[in-house]
């Protein structure tokens, strides 16, 4: 019996001494798999520590490699006009990555880079709490939903999974390739809307 409350008071411990700043520094001098073999700097994610709504794209780009810090390229800036689109300010929402490292030229995160980095989002998770969060691009959905589909048929439809409801996005960075998806990802923003007043 006494090893038993023993191990539970550390178990409590190690739950109450979780933060988003020990992410951060757990991240950062991360050695999990390849990708701290070529990174700059990781990249864990930034936003408000209880932002009701959480943006999850696949991977830290170029940019976000030098400065450590996500969505701060071209992507990041139609993102952050996109959010403006409806009211939303950056700091008043989370946004991360399935991976916190850049994979080398911007390649697809592999399992193995996703399965060792998919503790730290889950602990981000737990502890913003969000009511809502949106996987950015087949590899976010992916990741996440554990969806065969592509984004381009899970786009826009929310559902509920684990009392949380999910909003499958295209990534910003679609919009940059293909114009046409400019006006795709206005109008999901705007279901976004919808579907975030619906709840408060």
């Amino acid at each position: 019996m006494h090893i038993y409350v023993g191990e539970l008071a550390c178990c409590l411990v190690s739950m109450v001494e979780d933060s988003l700043e020990s992410i951060v520094s757990e991240a950062n001098a991360c050695t999990k798999c390849r990708l701290c073999e070529t990174r700059r700097n990781a990249v864990p994610g930034e936003g408000s520590r209880s932002a009701k709504v959480v943006f999850i794209g696949e991977a830290p780009g170029e940019k976000e490699d030098d400065l450590g810090r996500p969505f701060v390229g071209a992507a990041g800036k139609l993102l952050s006009e996109l959010l403006q689109s409806i009211g939303f300010k950056r700091e008043e929402v989370f946004i991360t990555n399935t991976v916190k490292c850049r994979p080398p030229n911007n390649r697809p995160p592999r399992k193995d880079e996703l399965a060792a980095c998919m503790n730290y989002l889950d602990r981000q998770l737990k502890l913003i709490r969000p009511r809502v969060i949106c996987p950015m691009g087949n590899s976010a959905i992916r990741t996440l939903l554990n969806q065969a589909e592509s984004v381009s048929e899970l786009h826009g439809v929310p559902f509920e999974k684990d009392a949380i409801i999910y909003f499958p996005m295209y990534h910003p960075a679609a919009a940059l390739y293909t114009f046409a998806l400019r006006k795709v990802m206005e109008e999901d923003f705007k279901k976004l809307k919808g579907v975030f007043d619906s709840l408060v």
